[in-house]
């Protein structure tokens, strides 16, 4: 805030004021005042003048001054009104009054858009229970006649299984607080869970798994876990090079403070280009769109809760040579690995 601007929006006051002069000074002419008294007259008025516009200014900049430069600093816009101090003046009041209650209807209406926001969650998290049901059928039917069946149903329905699993954990990645439990886990029973899930499309594909793990026990949610590995596998057995061997290694070891997690497979692996684009939501690549069909969601929610539960998933790759997924486990307030 200037006075500069102060002042021009102040300009009809201080027109008015001259106006007010201007008539006492051609009252006290018309009774022939004495011009010591005029003078004088003169002098208190604007003294007094310039006194009540300064008080006001400096009283009002501190005000808007603090408002503003708060304003800046915030991310969060919204808790602004928590950073000021109530004004003393008549318009400084009206805002800090109305900020309060644009505040208070905003949480109000926060608060019912939470309470629908949870709603829907429990819905579909109850929904996908009850769409499992028939799927854990119709896998069990595709096992059970395997001679009759094409193997195209039984990839059928893996793929429907993978892709209401991935809704799951997509509802769930913004209310993991909630429901994940971090605690230590070994990375053996793992893996071993994620490998057993695809053993099918494993065999079919006829990839090869070499796993070594020098380091077996990491903190982490092992249901989340199993979740962010198995999309990996996924993307493993999708993208295999049909032109030589296909094998997938997994591998952990212990650096400092952190365990890492290597996934690595000798597939088409991704464009160069490409790379740093893999974590983002809905993003398929040239791979996805030349002869894959892929939604782009698997990475990215394997990445959302990565970062959720404190983990750095990283990646890389070399197109026509392979690619390889890290997860790092690192140590702080959640994780103690001298346990």
């Amino acid at each position: 805030m200037n006075i500069k601007k102060y002042l021009k929006d102040k300009l009809i006051d201080l027109i008015i004021i001259l106006v007010t002069y201007i008539i006492i000074l051609l009252m006290l002419l018309v009774f022939k005042t004495s011009h010591n008294l005029i003078i004088a007259t003169t002098f208190i008025f604007f003294l007094m003048t310039i006194m009540l516009v300064l008080i006001d200014f400096f009283r009002k900049k501190k005000f808007y001054d603090e408002f503003l430069n708060n304003l800046n600093r915030l991310d969060k816009k919204y808790l602004i009104l928590e950073t000021i101090t109530k004004p003393n003046f008549l318009e400084g009041e009206l805002l800090y009054h109305s900020l309060y209650e644009i505040d208070k209807s905003m949480i109000e209406n926060i608060k019912i858009i939470e309470k629908e926001v949870d709603d829907f969650k429990d819905y579909i998290e109850m929904w996908i229970h009850e769409v499992k049901i028939p799927i854990s059928s119709l896998t069990l039917l595709c096992h059970n006649h395997k001679n009759i069946l094409s193997k195209n149903y039984f990839a059928q329905v893996k793929r429907l299984d993978n892709y209401i699993d991935q809704v799951l954990y997509y509802v769930r990645s913004n209310y993991t607080e909630k429901d994940f439990a971090i605690r230590k886990i070994s990375l053996d029973k793992t893996i071993s869970e994620v490998l057993l899930k695809n053993k099918d499309d494993l065999l079919e594909n006829s990839i090869d798994i070499e796993v070594n793990l020098d380091e077996k026990n990491i903190y982490s949610d092992q249901k989340w876990l199993i979740f962010i590995i198995n999309q990996i596998i996924n993307n493993s057995i999708k993208y295999k090079d049909n032109k030589k061997k296909s094998i997938i290694k997994i591998t952990s070891k212990k650096c400092h403070d952190k365990v890492i997690l290597s996934i690595y497979d000798n597939g088409i692996g991704i464009d160069k280009e490409d790379i740093p684009q893999v974590f983002k939501k809905s993003f398929t690549g040239n791979n996805g769109r030349d002869s894959i069909k892929s939604t782009g969601m698997g990475l990215y929610i394997a990445n959302k809760l990565c970062e959720k539960l404190g983990h750095i998933l990283e990646i890389n790759s070399k197109k026509g040579e392979y690619t390889e997924l890290i997860i790092n486990f690192g140590s702080n307030n959640l994780y103690n690995f001298n346990d």
